[in-house]
C-alpha cells in the first residue's frame, strides 16, 4: 500500500482548532531547543525515562488486560527481572514492552524499516504477511517523501512556528490514520503470542484485540515526529482503545479526522507537560509551595474568624 501524503488533505487536518492548539504547544516546548542549562538537560532526560515508562505500563495493561501498576512498570525499567507477590506474566509482558521501546528508538537516525517488524515480534504482534508487506510498503513510500521533502526545505523542514509544527504534526498523524487502517481491520487473523497472550483466545475483547495489533504503529510514528522535529507523544491504556473506539465509529468516512482530532488535544496536554518537566526548578518550586501554603494558612485563618464583628468603640493598640 503507496500512500500518497496529500497536501491538502494535511492542510485541512494542520488548520482544525485542537490540532492547531496542541501546534502552539509544540512549538513552545520546541523553541527551548537546544538546551544549554545543565538542569534542564537533566530534566529532559528524566522526563524521556518517565515517558518509557509510561508507553510500557499502558502496552503492558493493554497486552495482559490486568491491573499492571506504575509501580511495576518503573521496578521493571530499573531492571527487575521479577517483582515479589506480582505475577510473573506481568513482569514478562514489561520486559517484552520494553525490548521493544528499546528496538524502536534510534529509528528516527537509523531509517531501518525492519526495526518495526523486530518491536512488533518482542510485543508478541505476528502481523501475516500481507499486513506485514503492507506497512513496510507505506513505512517506505512515507520515509522517501518526508526525506525528499526536508531535503527541498519544504513545508516538513524543522521550523518551530507554531504553523510548520502544525503541518509537520498533522503529516504524522496522516501516517499513523494510513498504518491503523491497515493493521486495525486485520485484528482476528492476526496471532497473539508471547509472554502474556498464550493465544488469540485469551483476547476476548475486539476493541483490546485491535489494540495490541496497532501498539507496534504507536512507537513507529513517535519516532516518525522525532524524525520531523515533532516531540514524542504518550497515550493511557485508556486512551489507546477510545481512540480505537473513535476510529470504529467513523469507519467509512473520515478516520483520518477523527484520529485527529482525538490525538490533538492529548499531544498538546503532553508536551505542556514536557515543557514544564524541563523548566522546573526545585528550589522556585519550593518557594512557591511555601507561598502556597501560608496563603492557605491566611485564608482558613480568615475564614475560622470571620464570624466575629470588629468592635469599632473598642481602644486601638499600638503594637
Amino acid at each position: 500500500m503507496t500512500i500518497e501524503l496529500n497536501r491538502e488533505a494535511i492542510a485541512r487536518i494542520a488548520a482544525l482548532p485542537g490540532v492547531a492548539e496542541a501546534a502552539e504547544a509544540g512549538s513552545a516546548l520546541i523553541s527551548l531547543w537546544p538546551l544549554t542549562e545543565a538542569m534542564q538537560m537533566d530534566n529532559d532526560a528524566k522526563y524521556a525515562e518517565n515517558l518509557q515508562v509510561r508507553v510500557t505500563h499502558a502496552f503492558a495493561r493493554i497486552l495482559t488486560g490486568q491491573d499492571v501498576t506504575m509501580p511495576d512498570a518503573e521496578f521493571v525499567y530499573e531492571g527487575a527481572d521479577e517483582i515479589p507477590g506480582r505475577p510473573q506474566s506481568i513482569v514478562d509482558t514489561l520486559l517484552a514492552a520494553n525490548d521493544a521501546y528499546d528496538t524502536m528508538a534510534g529509528y528516527s537516525e537509523s531509517g531501518d524499516v525492519q526495526r518495526i517488524f523486530d518491536a512488533a515480534e518482542a510485543l508478541g504482534v505476528d502481523w501475516d504477511s500481507h499486513v506485514e508487506a503492507a506497512v513496510r510498503e507505506t513505512v517506505v513510500s512515507v520515509e522517501a517523501q518526508v526525506e525528499a521533502d526536508a531535503e527541498a526545505g519544504g513545508r516538513l523542514a524543522a521550523s518551530g512556528e507554531p504553523a510548520d509544527v502544525a503541518v509537520r504534526f498533522a503529516t504524522a498523524l496522516a501516517v499513523c490514520d494510513a498504518l491503523l487502517n491497515v493493521v486495525s481491520g486485520h485484528a482476528e487473523t492476526v496471532g497473539l503470542v508471547g509472554p502474556a497472550v498464550a493465544d488469540a483466545a485469551d483476547v476476548a475483547d475486539e476493541a483490546r484485540a485491535t489494540a495490541i495489533v496497532t501498539l507496534p504503529i504507536l512507537l513507529y510514528v513517535n519516532e516518525l515526529r522525532e524524525q520531523c522535529s515533532i516531540p514524542r507523544i504518550c497515550l493511557t491504556d485508556q486512551q489507546i482503545l477510545d481512540l480505537i473506539d473513535t476510529r470504529a465509529k467513523a469507519a467509512g468516512a473520515d478516520t483520518l479526522t477523527a484520529t485527529a482530532e482525538y490525538i490533538a488535544p492529548l499531544a498538546g496536554a503532553e508536551w505542556t507537560k514536557h515543557r514544564d518537566d524541563v523548566l522546573w526548578n526545585p528550589d522556585e518550586a519550593k518557594k512557591k509551595a511555601k507561598e502556597e501554603d501560608e496563603k492557605r494558612n491566611k485564608e482558613a485563618l480568615a475564614a475560622k474568624f470571620a464570624h466575629i464583628k470588629d468592635d469599632p468603640g473598642k481602644e486601638t493598640v499600638e503594637l
